[in-house]
């Protein structure tokens, strides 16, 4: 059966380094602005972070068992966080910004669970 965390974290992973590359390579007029540019490079930063988060849930869940929670915050969280960060980049409306910290507060979630997931079964 392949892990669906694994599966998840290399589709995230590979978005990243892209969207990473486009900001860099293909919006460089549009991100010419600071405040837009670094919504961008903060939005791939923890886009990269959280695609290596869903490999580890993906690692434990192998040997636990566990880590369905943690797998469904880190992907939502993304969704949420960078998403709206490159959103607000590309010009979209700044009340994205308030949504944001939903989706940083589903990544502390899903840090939270992926470290429940490693404890020993009682």
């Amino acid at each position: 059966m392949q892990n669906p965390s694994v599966l998840w974290g290399a589709v995230l992973g590979f978005l990243a380094v892209a969207l990473g590359a486009f900001g860099a390579h293909g919006l460089e007029e549009v991100l010419a602005e600071g405040e837009r540019a670094e919504w961008w490079a903060t939005a791939v930063q923890y886009h990269l972070a959280h695609a290596l988060a869903l490999l580890m849930t993906g690692l434990v869940a192998e040997h636990t068992g566990r880590g369905r929670g943690a797998m469904r915050c880190f992907l939502l969280g993304t969704a949420i966080f960078s998403g709206t960060l490159y959103a607000m980049a590309l010009g979209g409306p700044r009340w994205l910004g308030a949504i944001t910290p939903l989706g940083g507060t589903l990544l502390l979630a899903g840090w939270v669970l992926l470290g429940l997931a490693t404890r020993p079964r009682s």
